[in-house]
This record gives C-alpha cells, structure tokens and sequence, in this order.
C-alpha cells in the first residue's frame, strides 16, 4: 500500500518494458544514412517496415508510399486537419471522445468540432445537415475513452454517411494493438478509399509514448503532399526511426511481444474490473484500450457535482481519475480509469474510490 497521489487518468502502457528493455538496450548497428536527414516522409527503410506491420495489423494492403512519418499520432491528426480544413470548416466528432483531438483537429487548423451524441448514422447525419461547411468526420478507433471496438457494419454506415455529404473520414487507430478482447476492424479494411486518412503510433500499443513516433497512412495524393510538405517541421528523429524499423524486422520477437502485450493486457483488465466488481462499482464493459469508463452517475448527478467530485478523489483519497466532462460527455457522473500499470497501484486506487464514494 502507498500514501502517495497515484494516477490513474493518463493512458499510458507501463506493462511492457521488461519485453522492450534488452531490444532496446542491445548493441545496434547504426550506418551512415541512419545519421542524416530523411526524407520527409520519414526514411524509406522504416516505412519499408512499417507498412507489412500495419498491413498485419489492419488486415488490408498498405503501400509504404502511402505513409508519412510524424512525431506521434497527434502530431498527424493536427498536420491532416490543417491540410484538409479552412478556419471554420467543421469536422463532427461523435462522443464521447479523447479530449485531445480539441486542441489536435481545431487548434492550428482553426476547425470547428461539432460533436454528435453517438456513432450511428442519424447522429452523424443530423449534425452534419445542422451545421455549416463541415468538411470531415473524425473517429478515435478502438474507442477512446469507452474502449469499444467498433464493428464492420458501423464503419461501413459511418462511411456511407461521409460518402453521401462528400466528406473525408478521418480514424486515429492508435489503439488499433491494444485490442484485448475480441478482435480489431480497421477502418482500412473496412472503408478503402482516398478520402480515408488513418493514424497510428507506437505510443500505446508499444507503450513508447516517450519516443514521439506516429504515421499517417492516405491514398490520397495530394492530402499526402500537404501533410509531407508539413512534416518538416515535425519529423522524427533518424535514430528513432532506425530503432524501431529494427524491431519491426524481427518479425520471430515482434510476433511474441504482440502475444504477450495483448495477454498482459487482458489480465490487467481482468483484475481491474474484479476489484471494481468487489467493491460495488459499476463500469461499461470494454475490449480495448489501456482503460475502461466507470459509472459513477449515482454520485454525480449534474456536471457541477462531477467537478467537485474530481476534486474531492484528487485532495481527500488522492487519486486521479479523468472525468466524463473531459471527454464531452452528454451525461455527467462517468470517469475514464487508466488499467495498464502496477496491479496494486490500481487495486489501491479502487479501494481509495471506493472508500471515498461510501462518505459521499
């Protein structure tokens, strides 16, 4: 047990460096190009690598020439608003969503984010028809904060709605190897297009959140010439690159680590949502991502009480947990708990919550 603050509402993937530590630690062998500038795609032996990866992973054909390499998955989302969008263009969103892609989608690009109350067709239909010079639809795919894969016959309908409106779909697949439950469909096998534009990053799924590395794959050409003509400014590191283009190649290590990443993943859910069952609190069940949505809506009532409940886990149990408000939720009482970390820290925590929501 600690006294400490512990943090539960950053998503990051802390149950794998024993597997990355002698890969990254061993001696490599570094030549010259692997020193220089790269193209500005990012260098042609790491999209080489990276494109048989993601083919494995999203289960459809990936081109290295369709790929642009970035310094993280934001990165690229926030590159691919400002080459698709006007200031005031709006792109819908349906939430509850990843409050990052505010500042990612509408920030440099000056967009709007019009949020739809849910995924469904008529949801995204009506808030594209009640708004004005919408110019995309953005999904967090596996689902960030719910957790929730999304199926073929979804994707489909979502692109439908695009492809009647003349949109450009946008899918930040970063969660797309965090799949613990279940099985991954890509908007990539689902949806092919050139008004499709997809991310992913190493960040979760590698639990190198530190090293800044994520691609945008498009078939569209010019949407790539925008974005590559960007990337400049936002490249990642040669030697990073060459690191990870190393342990992609050594495809007998990468296929264990997989295995074993989506195991320890799996059983971190497992025991996490045993103790949140333990202690009598509700959650939405979820098959991805390195978290899962609890319900606390019978000790939140309205979104002022969610505030000051935040505040409270945050000084009196000292825990952190990101509430619903954060990700634009239309009903306030829920939080995102952050799973992939110290299986007591998070057992802690939930008898820390549980401990203060009986004095609430």
């Amino acid at each position: 047990m600690t006294a400490g603050f512990i943090d539960l509402g950053t998503a990051e993937n802390h149950l794998l460096f024993d597997l990355l530590e002698p890969k990254l630690n061993a001696p490599r062998v570094i030549t010259a190009a692997d020193t220089h500038y790269q193209d500005s795609a990012g260098s042609p032996s790491f999209r080489a690598a990276v494109a048989p990866f993601l083919s494995r992973l999203w289960q459809a054909e990936v081109d290295a020439d369709d790929l642009v390499v970035l310094s993280g998955t934001g990165v690229a989302m926030e590159t691919l608003a400002f080459a698709l969008c006007e200031p005031g263009d709006g792109i819908v969103v349906p939430t509850p969503y990843f409050s990052g892609l505010d500042g990612e989608l509408a920030g440099r690009s000056r967009a709007r984010i019009i949020p739809a109350p849910d995924v469904s067709a008529e949801a995204l239909d009506h808030a594209i028809r009640s708004n004005h010079n919408v110019r995309a639809i953005a999904l967090v795919s596996p689902n960030n904060p719910l957790g929730q894969v999304y199926d073929e016959c979804t994707l489909q309908a979502v692109a439908r709605v695009a492809v009647e409106h003349d949109l450009h779909l946008i899918a930040d697949e970063v969660y797309a190897g965090s799949v613990h439950t279940g099985e991954f469909v890509s908007t990539a096998r689902a949806v092919p297009s050139d008004r499709l534009h997809i991310t992913w990053g190493f960040a979760k799924d590698f639990g190198l959140s530190g090293y800044k590395v994520g691609v945008l794959h498009t078939r569209n050409a010019e949407v790539r010439d925008a974005v590559q003509a960007q990337s400049r400014l936002a490249n990642a590191s040669s030697d990073t690159q060459a690191l990870l283009r190393d342990l992609l190649l050594d495809t007998a290590w990468l296929e264990q680590f997989q295995t074993e990443a989506r195991n320890r993943l799996r059983t971190a859910y497992e025991q996490t949502t045993a103790a949140l069952t333990a202690a009598g609190i509700s959650y939405l069940p979820a098959a991805a991502g390195l978290f899962l949505y609890l319900d606390l809506t019978g000790h939140a009532a309205t979104f002022e009480a969610e505030a000051a409940l935040t505040q409270r886990l945050r000084t009196e149990a000292r825990i952190n947990l990101a509430p619903g408000a954060s990700f634009h939720s239309t009903t306030p009482g829920y939080y995102r708990l952050c799973f992939a970390t110290d299986a007591s820290l998070v057992r802690e925590a939930i008898d820390r919550l549980a401990a203060e929501l009986k004095r609430a």
